[in-house]
């Protein structure tokens, strides 16, 4: 039996209680061994890891594609853009995506599932990041008509959202749940009241009046937060509230756990690295959905890593062309390009003592893979061998030459970062960084 030996590096392996010097062994796509070399195998391939952390293939649970009539977007008959994102995910540690629905076509039916999967395969087959989709809540997200959630699951979702569009309706997201906690799925909910949000581009605050922007208050959260909690609490529905923004709803989201609800949380690295005064004079570099809120608000947030509340950080990766960002402020494109800095900011917040090391690690491997039920995200016998290879000390410039991203709408473009992702392995395909590009 043939391997491969990653050697010499520093595991951080959180779900299975590892945080020390060990070598990792593959053979055949899985997880041989993590310390001694297991008897029968041979070793074929070694990477040299010292004075790298090896950490289990990141989980992103929402990482967009190339924005609708981009070349490569899911729909369109081109497949570049697909790839490259997936390409620039492993280039970032991430070994698995999960792709909301409000792609082109929406993913509402079977067809388009097995679409993306079909995609997602072929780039697996040569090292690149797999994708899980989740199912459209509503057909074309409408909001009105229930979606066939049993053909969904059967055809490869991983969970049901709505993606950004509300579902105003409180009786069809009441149904919606229902029907989803009868085939056990987790519903992602991207909660926004959509009268009270109205056309808010920042956070009601103290920017906004200073710009004169229209403004999006903490209540647009909050509310569209209870709103679904009670129905959780009538339905049974399993739900993840995703990319929370504000103090206040990590509150609500302890004190629903704390009931015994089924929820569980997930915030986007932006959020726990900047606050409304990055804004400035309107750079729309830090244009995001949910907004950036107060400084209050991102320590709570950091706070909510710490303690738990929140369990995994995703990148939020929404890759837009290079005019997106050059109207003004309300008209510019909301979002980041992600990807290329997930790991690199989520391991200055270790650096920086706000997170201790294996929970930021966690969040990122093995608690997204809890929230879409997979068996990934730790470095255990028989896992698939998703690795990241990662040298804390490694600085390099942000520069839009160096992001693998299509996207280079990035708010830390042209900045000096510290730590950066060697090489990874998809299936036991391992790749350099100079291999990916």
């Amino acid at each position: 039996m043939n391997g491969l030996v990653i050697q010499g590096g520093h595991v951080v392996d959180p779900a299975n209680a590892v945080d020390a010097a060990r070598d990792v062994f593959i053979s055949r796509g899985k997880i041989a061994a993590v310390g001694r070399k297991p008897r029968g195998l041979t070793v074929s391939r070694r990477i040299d890891a010292r004075g790298l952390l090896v950490l289990p293939g990141i989980i992103d649970l929402c990482a967009r594609f190339p924005p609708p009539g981009a070349p490569g977007a899911p729909g369109n008959s081109q497949r570049a853009g697909f790839e490259s994102e997936a390409r620039a995910a492993v280039a970032g540690g991430i070994t698995r995506m999960v792709c909301p629905p409000d792609t082109t076509p929406v993913v509402d039916t079977p067809a388009m599932v097995r679409m993306l999967c079909e995609r997602a395969g072929a780039g697996n087959a040569t090292g690149l990041a797999r994708v899980h989709p989740l199912g459209a809540l509503t057909v074309n997200l409408d909001g009105a008509r229930l979606t066939d959630m049993a053909l969904l699951m059967d055809a490869g979702c991983v969970g049901l959202s709505n993606g950004l569009r509300a579902v105003e309706n409180t009786l069809v997201m009441r149904r919606a749940m229902q029907y989803a906690s009868t085939y056990d799925l987790t519903v992602f909910v991207t909660p926004r009241d959509p009268w009270l949000h109205g056309n808010g581009v920042v956070h009601e605050g103290e920017v906004s009046a200073r710009l004169g922007l229209p403004a999006i208050p903490e209540a647009a959260e909050t509310v569209g937060v209870a709103r679904d909690l009670a129905l959780i609490e009538t339905s049974g529905a399993r739900a993840h509230f995703h990319l929370l923004s504000s103090a206040r709803a990590v509150e609500m989201v302890a004190e629903a756990r704390a009931r015994g609800l089924p929820v569980t949380a997930s915030v986007a690295i932006h959020h726990l690295h900047l606050n409304e005064s990055h804004i400035g004079a309107f750079d729309a570099r830090y244009k995001v959905f949910p907004p950036l809120r107060t400084a209050r608000d991102q320590r709570a947030l950091v706070r909510g890593v710490g303690g738990g509340v929140i369990s995994a950080i995703c990148s939020d990766h929404q890759p837009h062309g290079a005019d997106a960002k050059l109207a003004p402020f309300a008209e510019a494109a909301p979002g980041v390009a992600g990807l290329d800095t997930l790991l690199t900011k989520t391991m200055q917040l270790v650096a920086q003592g706000a997170l201790p090391r294996a929970t930021a690690v966690a969040a990122l491997t093995a608690n997204p893979a809890a929230v879409i039920g997979v068996d990934a995200g730790h470095l255990g016998p028989g896992a698939p061998a998703d690795v990241c290879l990662f040298d804390p000390s490694a600085e390099w410039q942000m520069t839009a030459p160096a992001m693998q991203s299509e996207g280079k709408n990035s708010p830390w473009r042209n900045q000096t970062m510290t730590g950066r992702v060697t090489g990874a392995c998809v299936d036991g395909k391992y790749k350099s960084r100079e291999e990916l590009g």
